[in-house]
This record gives structure tokens, sequence and C-alpha cells, in this order.
């Protein structure tokens, strides 16, 4: 069974939108996991407008199923993860005023900035993980970096098959199989959503987490948290 990280970025969002403190992104947290959800992920960035470097500690002592960070890994955002010690961190290379993480790595270029940051996460026990294209290139330089896992990014398959193009999976399923034989641990996100995680999943030999967070949000807003993990659950048996 693939395993659902509930990314709960977007539930910051809304707190800031209004200052104070509701809706409570601890609260929230606490109740995915209740309601089934093995994981939680959080993507702060410098400028806090979402999640808050502070929300990641507060975070720490709630999250006792999996605990995945995402982020650039600036100084600051070094710092924090060592002292949280989170289960997983996956690192994405946003610029700084990106409005959503929009691009992979590129491993090849960045070989031996990631290859450091990576040895000192894992050397504090933490999991590593690379956000990248579908691009067997990046997949193979994922692997020289000593990354536990890679994150595919799915953006471009989310918006193809929301066309009809089921076609849009290929590369992704030719990733999949190269980072099995490598035997790099699969994760995906970006743009997933009910409608088509279940295909994405049937497709992904390996598939062992994916990170969602704005589709299962908005899709929450009309069916409910709870009703909508379960849904989610139920397609990633």
């Amino acid at each position: 069974m693939t395993k659902l990280s509930v990314n709960i970025n977007k539930i910051a969002t809304l707190r800031n939108s209004r200052g104070g403190d509701v809706p409570n992104v601890v609260q929230f947290a606490k109740d995915v996991q209740r309601f089934g959800a093995e994981g939680v992920t959080i993507h702060p960035r410098p400028d806090e407008r979402h999640i808050r470097y502070q929300d990641a500690y507060d975070l720490k002592s709630e999250v006792y199923t999996e605990y995945n960070i995402e982020g650039n890994p600036i100084p600051k955002f070094v710092d924090m993860v060592l002292k949280i010690k989170p289960t997983q961190v996956t690192l994405v290379p946003d610029a700084e005023n990106a409005i959503t993480s929009n691009a992979g790595w590129d491993t090849l270029k960045h070989k031996d900035f990631l290859v450091d940051v990576i040895k000192e996460f894992k050397a504090n026990g933490i999991r590593t993980s690379i956000f990248v294209d579908p691009d067997l290139h990046q997949i193979e330089g994922a692997k020289a970096t000593g990354t536990d896992r890679i994150e595919l990014y799915t953006e471009a398959f989310a918006h193809q098959f929301s066309l009809g193009n089921q076609d849009a999976i290929k590369p992704y399923m030719e990733c999949a199989g190269l980072a099995n034989t490598l035997q790099l641990g699969i994760n995906a996100g970006h743009d997933l959503s009910l409608d088509n995680i279940a295909f994405f999943k049937e497709n992904i030999t390996g598939l062992l987490e994916v990170s969602i967070g704005h589709a299962l949000i908005a899709e929450s807003l009309y069916m409910g948290v709870e009703n909508v993990i379960g849904q989610y659950l139920k397609k990633l048996k």
C-alpha cells in the first residue's frame, strides 16, 4: 500500500490570511492522522507565507506517523531540519518567490552540493528524498548523490491526464523502473488528486508515498476532510 502524507500548507495559508490561529495547523495535523493519513508534510519557505518555521517545531511532538519537511536546503532550513529530525526531508529547488514548486533538481549540475547536504542529513538519521522531473538522466544523477528516495514531480502528468492523455504516465513509468533497478525509493507529488491518483498508483511500480495538499484540501471543502482522506486511502491500496 502506498502511504498518504497530507501536506498542510494550505491550512496555514488560510490561517495567515486572517491572522490569529484559526484554523490551527497543529490540530489539523493531529486530525488528519486520526482520520488515517500515514504522514504529515510541510513546506516552509523563507518568507513564511504559509507554514512558519515555528510551526515546524510545534508539530514535532504531534506527528506520530511520518513527518516530512520539504524545502530548499538554505542554511536556515538545514539548521531547522537538523534540530527537529523529522522522518524525512525532501529537497526542493524552489526559488524564494515561487508560488509553488515548479521544477525538480538538476541532479547532475548540483551533484556536489546535494551530496554534502544529504550526507549531513543521513548522518543525523533523517531519510532523504530529492524532488526530480521525470527524466532518466536525473534519476541516475539522484542515485549518485546518495539519497534514499526521489519524489517524482507530477504536475505534467496531472495536467495531461486531465486533458485525457493517459500516455502522460509513460515517462513516470520509465523513471520508476529505473529507480527500482537502482534501489531508490519512490515518492510522488504535485497536483495529484482523487481524479488521477488511482491511475498513477496502478502504473508506478514501487510507489512508496504520495504527498498531497492543495487538491485534498480543495476536495475537502465539498466532501469533508475525513471522507476525502478515506477515499485516498482506498485508491492507494
